[in-house]
């Protein structure tokens, strides 16, 4: 079903829809400076019922189907109260594979990650992302392997944002009294 995976088409429907979502996962940590690639695309929306009928809008134009192992993806109905009633949403798009997740390990959700987040132009469009920290604390609470194996780089990069912020703060010049 999908032709070659374009994550910047998905997060350009989400956005067009006015959906409210906060991208998460590899391809936000990619983004700000990992060096490791994904093949999806995670967000985590906003949980209100306006928000979840515009993502079930934007996923009909995506024409989204479950994925699922082993077998071919698998069309839904779906509308906001159906997407709100599930905490994880393995999908595949026309142009490749989105992850829904409300609350993604070691977060408190939409919220939480929202207030970190960093607003990245990707494609002319602006989008929330989550910060790097927020990143490596879903990511070392979800326990994977494949994270294990990407959370040395990402805790680098945290650190010298880190480093980068401090240095900033000291050349500030001191507020006029």
């Amino acid at each position: 079903m999908p032709r070659a995976f374009d994550a910047p088409a998905i997060v350009e429907v989400l956005v067009r829809y006015g959906v409210e979502f906060v991208l998460i996962g590899g391809y936000a940590a990619n983004l700000q400076g990992s060096p490791y690639l994904t093949n999806d695309v995670d967000i985590t929306p906003a949980t209100n019922p306006d928000n979840y009928a515009r993502l079930s809008a934007a996923l009909t134009e995506l024409e989204a189907k479950v994925r699922a192992e082993g077998t071919d993806p698998l069309s839904f109905n779906h509308d906001a109260a159906s997407l709100a009633g599930v905490m994880v949403w393995n999908l595949t798009t026309k142009f490749g594979d989105l992850d829904i997740t409300t609350t993604p390990s070691g977060t408190e959700g939409f919220a939480d990650l929202r207030r970190d987040a960093v607003s990245i132009r990707l494609r002319g469009v602006e989008v929330r992302v989550a910060s790097l920290a927020d990143i490596v604390r879903s990511k070392d609470a979800a326990g994977r392997n494949k994270d294990r194996i990407a959370l040395p780089v990402l805790r680098e990069l945290v650190a010298k944002e880190t480093k980068a912020r401090a240095e900033l703060r000291r050349r500030k010049p001191p507020e006029p009294l």
